[in-house]
């Protein structure tokens, strides 16, 4: 039997508990003749909370008869004192299990004596005591902080004929059971007179209230203590269905159960809580029945753990219950470290191994077997063997043989190609390897191939790892470093352009595998120059169709080379030229002819001053402003070569003035003024002065669309008929000066 003891008690009576105090008890009697009887009730109060009520000092007994109408005569209630009440301790039942200081169950006591006039009688007496309340806390029946109990027993006719003397319960219930773990108690009683008793579960009964708490009558039939007690009949609990009964009070797995002849209760209760549970034992006497004697009990379900406990440590241990498995993969010597519990003062162990047809015993704390082979052992550790209080870990060794990691690889050493890798691992003895790892490149992972092929990309030394297991999980890892330094098996060259116009920069991006800085790289590019670089960017400045060599060597000397013939042309490149007609345009001739003269051309962009104005040979082109112009011809090669001239175009501003040599200043509305003509945008410094033959300024302006109307200062009198001098100067738009004299004759 395994011992137990407790981790932890959060269950009881955690709630509200004022008034709430009552987990069980049983009525009995003892005849003393003549119609005298003595009552005894043996009742058990939840004491670990102060608040709680403790026993009545003054308890209710009410003693009925019972009439042949079914109904009940009150003969008398006597009123009895707690008689020694006593601490009961948990423990009691079982020695080896520790109690936590929140657990307190006391026994109290009520007895009396008591004459019946009428007796023996032909019909029963019943006597009760009721009481509210239990704990809150119950789990199997209904609304339990709110009823409590009713302690009965009837002292039946054919018990009366004989003087009969009741079955009393020969221990205290077990207070504390724990959880999934199996028990086993004697619920039996004793019969002074040796009648035959017949055991089976039965509900417990209801009895008082709460009235009486809050307001109300306590002595009600719903108060807290019943006085006088209410008569028969007396309501049985309901219990929480399902999955809870009275024939089922606890569950479990087993479910709780009781030999009903022997009283024995067993079960392993697999849930936590606090359970009510009535026990009826029925006396018999030559097959009729004298008495029946209830006891209902709060039994307390709670996580226990082994306060004797044998246990160890060893590499490759599980734990199931009391059962250790311990695995090894092909060590021999097995350390067995003990961890054992004991707070009981005893400390004692013995170690028990049975090899082969011999049996091992060691009483060493701590030991290393030597077992002889693989193979499986049996074993055991025992606690305090001989004592009252011990425990056995029952120890099954399982050794495995050697699982071995190893494998072999092939490639060839100078020409680029698959590695093959060859699994060599083993079991050294009977088996097979049922799973394994390869690891061929950091982080690149195969559990799939047993003897795999894999293609480096890049040269080097690669660590290689396998790992292996055998069907019992037990595993063997090894590494390898793969040198692994071909040569490619071909070369790839991919230049970024093989057709260009000269001078060109070709980029040669080598694509060849395996390779690297290790390498030595040797370029002939055709036009003597040479390279070593793994990737080079080469100049070409002559036309012409050239050969590219490449030779590699490998760090460990292997060699190859390629020579890619014709494979960079560089072509004459395109130049771009062009004319224009007129050479000198201007603001009077702006449409100017351009004519390309370009060579190895096949398409044309002409630019004017940066906008795109065609895309054909020769264009014309219609210059809106004077100035300078941009003019810029991109041409294109076949081969997509582009040449660019740039050339600038002035289109010169040009100004005209000219003067009429007469006008008839009458008013007839025709030739009445005297003024210029021409292009004048762009004339400054405008001066047109007029003279009589005597020297004399008849006119002068500085605008120059201002007209003369023959009169002096355009206000005067009027001049003459006849021949005057015109005097008229300005600047050019670019700054240059013109200057001239004519005559005008005005005719009126």
């Amino acid at each position: 039997m395994k011992h137990l003891y407790l981790l932890a008690f959060s269950l009881l009576l955690s709630g509200p508990i004022f008034s709430k105090h009552i987990i069980g008890g049983a009525l009995t009697y003892e005849c003393l003749g003549g119609g005298n009887y003595r009552f005894t009730l043996r009742m058990y109060r939840d004491c670990s909370d102060p608040s709680g009520a403790y026993f009545d000092g003054s308890a209710p007994f009410s003693i009925y008869k019972e009439n042949a109408n079914g109904t009940y005569t009150l003969l008398e209630t006597i009123y009895r004192n707690v008689e020694s009440p006593e601490d009961i301790d948990p423990s009691d039942s079982n020695p080896c299990v520790e109690v936590p200081p929140n657990v307190c169950v006391q026994e109290g006591i009520y007895s009396f004596e008591y004459h019946f006039a009428d007796w023996p009688s032909t019909s029963s007496y019943h006597i009760t005591y009721q009481r509210c309340c239990r704990n809150a806390t119950v789990s199997n029946i209904e609304t339990p902080g709110q009823v409590g109990a009713t302690f009965t027993v009837e002292l039946t006719a054919a018990a009366q004929a004989v003087c009969n003397n009741s079955p009393v319960y020969s221990s205290f219930p077990p207070i504390l059971l724990c959880v999934n773990e199996p028990f086993v108690y004697d619920h039996s009683a004793f019969d002074a007179e040796g009648d035959q008793l017949v055991y089976e579960f039965c509900s417990p009964l209801l009895g008082g209230g709460q009235s009486g708490l809050g307001g109300g009558n306590a002595d009600a039939c719903n108060g807290i203590t019943p006085d006088p007690a209410c008569p028969p009949p007396y309501e049985e609990a309901n219990f929480v269905n399902p999955p809870y009964s009275p024939f089922n009070p606890m569950g479990g797995n087993p479910q709780l159960s009781i030999n009903s002849q022997t009283g024995l209760l067993t079960g392993t209760p697999n849930t936590l809580g606090q359970f009510s549970v009535a026990i009826c034992v029925k006396e018999y006497r030559n097959g009729q029945l004298l008495s029946t004697i209830r006891r209902d009990f709060q039994f307390n379900v709670l996580i226990c753990d082994a306060l004797v406990k044998a246990d160890f440590v060893t590499p490759g241990l599980t734990i199931i219950g009391d059962d250790y498995f311990v695995k090894s993969c092909n060590k021999l010597d097995l350390p067995f470290q003990n961890q054992s519990v004991s707070n009981i003062g005893m400390d004692s162990l013995q170690w028990e191994f049975f090899i082969n047809s011999d049996t091992f015993i060691y009483d060493d704390e701590n030991l290393v077997v030597n077992f002889p082979s693989p193979g499986v052992y049996e074993g055991r550790l025992v606690l305090n063997p001989g004592f009252q209080c011990n425990d056995t870990a029952h120890i099954t060794v399982e050794i495995y043989p050697e699982v071995v990691a190893d494998f072999g690889y092939d490639y060839d050493t100078c020409v680029a190609g698959p590695v093959t890798f060859l699994n060599r691992s083993a079991i050294l003895g009977a088996g097979q390897i049922a799973r394994w790892e390869w690891e061929l490149e950091p982080g690149l992972k195969d559990s799939v191939q047993f003897n795999p092929t894999y293609v480096y990309v890049e040269p080097g030394t690669k660590p290689v790892s396998l790992q292996v297991w055998d069907e019992h999980g037990c595993k063997d890892d090894t590494t390898r470093s793969v040198t692994y330094q071909p040569v490619p098996a071909i070369i790839f060259v991919k230049p970024n352009d093989t057709i260009s116009c000269a001078p060109a920069l070709v980029f040669f991006n080598n694509k060849s595998s395996p390779l690297d800085e290790t390498y030595q790289v040797n370029w002939s590019f055709g036009d003597g120059e040479r390279g070593t670089e793994i990737s080079p960017t080469h100049s070409y400045l002559n036309t012409g169709t050239y050969d590219v060599r490449l030779e590699i060597t490998s760090p460990i000397g292997c060699y190859t080379d390629t020579t890619f013939e014709d494979l960079v042309q560089i072509l004459a490149p395109p130049i771009a030229d062009f004319s224009y007609d007129p050479t000198n345009p201007s603001n009077l001739a702006p449409l100017v002819t351009f004519m390309e003269e370009s060579q190895n051309a096949v398409h044309w962009d002409w630019y004017v001053d940066g906008k795109l104005v065609a895309q054909q040979p020769d264009f014309s082109f219609n210059f809106l402003d004077t100035g300078l112009h941009e003019v810029k011809l991109v041409v294109v090669h076949p081969q997509k070569c582009l040449d660019t001239l740039v050339q600038f175009i002035d289109v010169t501003p040009e100004v005209t003035y000219y003067l009429p040599n007469a006008f008839t200043p009458n008013e007839d509305t025709v030739n009445d003024f005297f003024v210029g003509t021409g292009v004048t945008r762009g004339i400054t410094n405008f001066n047109l002065s007029i003279w009589d033959r005597y020297g004399q300024k008849i006119f002068e302006t500085n605008k120059v669309d201002e007209p003369w109307n023959g009169r002096l200062g355009n206000e005067g009198r009027q001049a003459q008929n006849g021949l005057y001098l015109c005097i008229v100067s300005y600047t050019g738009p670019r700054g240059e000066p013109f200057s001239y004299r004519g005559y005008a004759t005005l005719l009126r």
